[in-house]
């Protein structure tokens, strides 16, 4: 029996490896392929405002542009619109190689070759058992939209591995809560997380509610100083990696910006009056452009002020007409789930996008549906004393249907693009998983009738 157990093990650890290996060399070879040059490729535009914020931030002018720029900040002027802390990387990797695009791209690839799949693993291990974890692992390492973005120079990498990393860390924290003392250092690592998540993309923020709340909730049967104590260290160690920049933006600004200056642009843009009630994801070129729809009074404000007002404005736009704004919110489910060809997309998108979430869609919808079934059935396969309490799987289901469900909303509310659903895909990878599998359970035994009665007819012509 041991040697049995120890033999999965070993070929379950050779399986992860190759996986990796197969991650790695995709993503590498993307990198590869977006070369040493910074070009506005369909998707991934923003790396050129990446590109030459970092190499500003390297020649001493810091978060500044040396024209007018994106999305209406003057030339010199100090902007907070894009992460810091990815500006930051770009900027580090430029001074130690020098301003070579294809050296950025080869780290970020190999990071996220290795730590991808591997966490897509832990989680799909953790709530549907270990096949499912590798299948999940696999579906990462081969998802073109994962492969595409590791080679480019945009926080949706990075971003999508601090999401992960941070739900990994909730269920792990939700498992040892309840039957073992919870470390300071795992309370520590969630709040490392979720202050890389935010600096990456601060909508993440949004998402805390809920994860603090299931978290609360999963350890309810502990003291409630328990809970409470983790939860204020993975907080203030969060709020300790986001102050310096609200402290910096203050003294830019003369106002307090927590730490980027886009929400009220996307609130204003998403729900411009020009939509009517189909949104557009991107304005063709022969309309008005974006800067031509801010009201020229409010174009000689500086960028927060700017983002402050258009919030306003934003909002305005929904409370003047609140049902156009729930049929233009209810349009952007096409734009954010499409999986469908495009004339408007070149061959290379429509080709990944049909064969990487069009592909796996399907899955995805089934694992949504079995989960929570397959989780109080790997319930069920483990001692007690390995989950802490009956259904400890089936909460970490919610966990993640709750995180799917926000992110999603969030998104259809305001400012909806496929790659802004790149995070939901990385946890429908899981589901994905539990879906195959299920599927994978059900055909075996017709799989095997089917081989018995062939079988048994070839047998019975052969007499």
């Amino acid at each position: 029996m041991r040697r049995s157990v120890f033999r999965g093990f070993m070929l379950d650890n050779q399986a992860l490896l190759l996986i990796t290996a197969l991650s790695v060399i995709l993503r590498l070879a993307s990198a590869l392929y977006q070369g040493d040059v910074i070009s506005p490729l369909p998707g991934v535009h923003d790396q050129v405002s990446y590109h030459a914020l970092a190499c500003r931030v390297l020649a001493g002018h810091g978060f500044t542009f040396e024209t007018g720029w994106w999305p209406l900040t003057r030339a010199g002027s100090p902007t907070a619109h894009w992460s810091y802390l990815y500006t930051i990387y770009l900027a580090a990797i430029y001074f130690l190689f020098g301003p070579h695009p294809l050296v950025a791209r080869l780290i970020q690839a190999l990071l996220a070759g290795v730590l991808h799949p591997w966490l897509c693993w832990r989680i799909g291990s953790r709530l549907f058992g270990n096949q499912a974890g590798l299948i999940a692992a696999l579906l990462s390492a081969v998802y073109a939209y994962f492969v595409f973005y590791a080679g480019s120079l945009m926080t949706e990498t990075f971003f999508i591995l601090s999401v992960l990393w941070v739900l990994d860390r909730a269920l792990l924290l939700g498992e040892i809560g309840v039957g073992a003392e919870e470390s300071v250092s795992s309370w520590a690592l969630l709040g490392l997380g979720i202050g890389l998540a935010a600096l990456l993309r601060q909508t993440f923020l949004l998402l805390l509610p809920v994860i603090f709340a299931w978290l609360f909730w999963r350890l309810r049967a502990r003291p409630p100083r328990e809970p409470v104590r983790g939860l204020a260290i993975a907080s203030l160690l969060a709020a300790a990696m986001i102050l310096p920049w609200t402290i910096r933006n203050y003294h830019a600004f003369g106002r307090v910006v927590l730490l980027n200056t886009n929400a009220g642009f996307a609130m204003f843009w998403a729900n411009h009056p020009i939509h009517g009630t189909d949104f557009v994801a991107i304005l063709p070129e022969e309309g008005p452009s974006y800067a031509q729809l801010v009201p020229p009074p409010l174009r000689s404000l500086d960028e927060a002020a700017l983002d402050r007002a258009l919030l306003g404005e934003g909002l305005r736009f929904v409370t003047r007409d609140p049902g156009r704004y729930l049929w233009l919110s209810l349009s952007r489910v096409k734009e954010y789930f499409k999986f469908w060809p495009s004339s408007s997309s070149g061959a290379i998108s429509n080709i990944a996008r049909a064969g990487s979430f069009g592909l796996l869609l399907p899955f995805m919808v089934l694992g949504l549906a079995v989960a929570p079934g397959r989780s109080r059935a790997e319930d069920g396969r483990q001692e007690p004393a390995e989950l802490g309490v009956s259904g400890g799987r089936l909460s970490g289901v919610v966990l993640l249907y709750l995180v799917t469900g926000v992110y999603t909303l969030m998104h259809l509310l305001s400012w909806s693009l496929i790659r802004y659903r790149l995070p939901v895909d990385a946890v429908l990878m899981v589901f994905a998983a539990a879906g195959a599998l299920f599927l994978g359970r059900i055909a075996s035994p017709c799989v095997s009738i089917w081989r018995n009665c062939c079988v048994g007819s070839d047998t019975h012509d052969v007499r």
